[in-house]
């Protein structure tokens, strides 16, 4: 099996439109939560999202191509310029049928559906769609996008797990990377959900939080009071690539892959399995396939999402890998940045490798009353970031159907 590393980041959050932006108010312990202003959510039970913040995709992307796309492939393609940038590739010197790309999201065009559809919904009945609607909804657009954009004939394809996609889509470039299938992978996912169809939705199932009279503070994981997550929108992008395309090149190594893990809870539509047993099964997997032990850890970045029953599931099966260890910091950085859904993976796969990279751990901030089952356990970060050496860094995701992804970052060593 081959070494995997971390040679390039990119990052487009309500925190920060750039990987650097996005380190820096995370731990500042910055909320990216507001009122909602992409639509008039007045008559919805909850009113704020976790918005991008001074944005133009046209920033980054010219017109005649930006309406091709969906906002989730544009946020995609910010995001991978940006990694690519930052891992110093030149492509036209790589080897490109040995480059591939492998891009989740959960929700795909969403906006675009519910656009065509409500366009439909006022005519006539005759249907008149937009030629791009099919290639701007599908969720391997993006993926496919990004190849073009590049000339990259590699692997090439989406995940979907839900709110674990991103972090899937890492373990599978992971994967194709250390069996020798690809010298190169661009990873990540991306999502655009802050429309009337997904706030919509989400509130149907009672998901969302309604603290509609305090959206900065609304996300609270670990509190007693908790209520639900607060949406969010974006993307993030990782240039992985094998230990020996890294030294070749002399790019800039920022972690290593260690190992990853994935599991079912096999129990409920939208549930997590009350003992954390997808989990469990997730973290272990991980550790084991990086011969790492449980104390080896010092960060976890948990899903932690702020919901009553996610958050307990998931510290249940924490303590079952780690035990109760007072010493081992836990954060939530959902808590900031609201969650992305299927980009929720890889955008806190940055932070953890941030944490080993810089030494800080990020906080969770606006937890204020601890729920009494977590009290002692761990150290849950609260209010402000703690600086501390973090040799390996564990990132959890849990999404909708009981899929279960959790990926293992280690310190650099030749």
């Amino acid at each position: 099996m081959k070494r995997v590393v971390v040679t390039g980041i990119g990052a487009l959050t309500p925190i920060g439109n750039n990987a650097t932006d996005f380190w820096n108010n995370l731990i500042a312990g910055k909320s990216g939560a507001a009122p909602i202003t992409k639509f008039d959510a007045s008559k919805f039970k909850t009113r704020f999202a976790c918005e991008l913040k001074d944005f133009d995709p046209l920033n980054f992307i010219e017109k005649s191509e930006a309406r091709r796309y969906d906002p989730y492939t544009q946020y995609a393609l910010i995001a991978v310029e940006e990694a690519v940038k930052h891992a110093n590739i030149d492509f036209d010197k790589l080897n490109k049928n040995r480059i591939g790309v492998i891009w989740g999201s959960g929700n795909g065009g969403i906006q675009t559906f519910q656009d065509q559809v409500m366009e439909f919904a006022k005519g006539d009945g005759t249907p008149r769609f937009n030629p791009f609607f099919i290639p701007k909804m599908i969720v391997d657009i993006a993926a496919g996008i990004i190849s073009m954009r590049y000339g990259l004939r590699g692997v090439n394809f989406a995940t979907v797990s839900a709110c674990a996609t991103s972090n899937t889509a890492i373990i599978e470039a992971f994967n194709h990377i250390r069996w020798g299938k690809a010298d190169m992978i661009i990873t990540g996912g991306s999502e655009a959900p802050i429309n009337e169809t997904a706030i919509g939705g989400f509130n149907a199932s009672r998901a969302l939080s309604t603290n509609n009279d305090s959206p900065a503070t609304a996300s609270r994981p670990f509190d007693v009071t908790r209520d639900g997550f607060v949406m969010g929108e974006g993307a993030g992008a990782l240039v992985l690539e094998s230990y020996e395309s890294a030294i070749a090149r002399n790019a800039p190594i920022l972690c290593e892959i260690a190992g990853g893990g994935m599991a079912a809870d096999a129990y409920h539509l939208t549930s997590t399995h009350p003992e954390g047993e997808g989990a469990y099964l997730g973290m272990l997997e991980a550790l084991n396939e990086g011969n790492l032990k449980p104390s080896d850890v010092d960060y976890v970045n948990t899903h932690a999402t702020s919901t009553p029953t996610g958050d307990t599931s998931e510290m249940i099966a924490v303590e079952r890998v780690f035990g109760v260890n007072p010493k081992l910091n836990i954060s939530a950085t959902k808590s900031m940045t609201g969650h992305l859904l299927g980009a929720a993976g890889v955008v806190e796969a940055i932070a953890c490798i941030n944490a080993i990279r810089f030494g800080i751990i990020p906080p969770t901030i606006n937890t204020t009353e601890v729920d009494p089952a977590f009290a002692g356990k761990f150290e849950l970060t609260l209010g402000k970031a703690q600086h501390r050496t973090v040799n390996v860094a564990v990132s959890n995701t849990f999404g909708f159907g009981g899929h279960i992804a959790a990926a293992a970052f280690k310190k650099f060593e030749k």
